[in-house]
């Protein structure tokens, strides 16, 4: 089971990025390419039902897994990026984080009006990345069919605030 092997792969660093927060870091799960495999796969099965324009990516580590499943579905991989990243006309959304704030932007020639889009991100927390995500691609005329995680930390009940997006909530390990 891929929660199973997630579990054992994902490690846990202590106060980072700040005192008080256990990060869950990703990284060794790059290291190996069954097991990124596997995560592709597993996140295929569960959206074999999902209409699916394009795959977005959060900066940036949502970019690592969102554009292999962008890649596997043959369709476009629309970055999210923060803000001044990105070279063309962009659309910003400023929002908090859990320990922070950001803000981030799209293109606006990049996802069509009308596009079912899956958001891909490596963890959902409170959900305000996420959020931020949505309210782009609703202010561009497009649709969250789907959301993707690796790792969903369900304490912070972010899945709470993408229900207004979507329903169809992936997450392959959660804690």
């Amino acid at each position: 089971m891929i929660q199973e092997k997630l579990d054992k792969v994902i490690r846990t660093i202590p106060n980072f990025p700040k005192q008080g927060i256990d990060f869950k870091d990703i990284t060794p799960l790059l290291l190996d390419p069954l097991i990124v495999d596997e995560i592709i796969n597993s996140f295929l099965v569960k959206l074999e039902k999902i209409n699916c324009d394009a795959v977005v990516g959060v900066e940036s580590r949502g970019f690592l897994f969102g554009f292999l499943l962008a890649n596997r579905l043959r369709v476009p991989f629309v970055p999210i990026r923060k803000v001044g990243k990105l070279p063309g006309e962009t659309l910003k959304y400023k929002y908090d984080l859990e320990y922070d704030s950001a803000e981030v932007e799209i293109h606006k020639k990049d996802v069509k009006k009308g596009w079912n889009l899956i958001i891909h991100d490596d963890l959902l927390a409170t959900g305000g990345t996420a959020v931020a995500a949505s309210e782009l691609i609703s202010e561009l005329n497009a649709n969250v069919s789907a959301y993707t995680f690796v790792i969903e930390l369900g304490f912070l009940n972010g899945s709470q605030k993408l229900r207004k997006y979507s329903n169809n909530i992936i997450s392959l390990t959660t804690y």
